[in-house]
């Protein structure tokens, strides 16, 4: 499926590219030929395939969520460059 020089260089422009016209054709072949593989790829019976998230096993590698008691509030506060009535002290950022 060619692609013209024209519709190259809108794409250029909707990428707020500055490409010179060697570029220019260069893309238009390669752009050319993405487009010829995807319409090869359409052409593809895939009826028989169910559809799929990943082809990779889901394993999770994440903790299990286990609830348990939060450390003490003095233990937290320990380290707090300031705090103020039990709470970490910050500095204003928005007036």
């Amino acid at each position: 499926m060619p692609i013209s020089l024209e519709e190259v260089e809108h794409i250029a422009e909707l990428a707020k590219l500055a490409l010179t016209p060697e570029e220019k054709a260069r893309l238009q072949e390669e752009l050319s030929e993405i487009l010829d593989f995807a319409q090869r790829l359409q052409q593809i019976d895939t009826g028989d395939i169910p559809p799929t998230a990943t082809v990779l096993p889901v394993d999770t590698v994440l903790r299990a969520d286990d609830s348990r008691p939060s450390p003490p509030r003095e233990a937290l506060l320990k380290n707090a460059p300031a705090q103020e009535d039990d709470q970490f002290r910050v500095d204003t950022i928005l007036d």
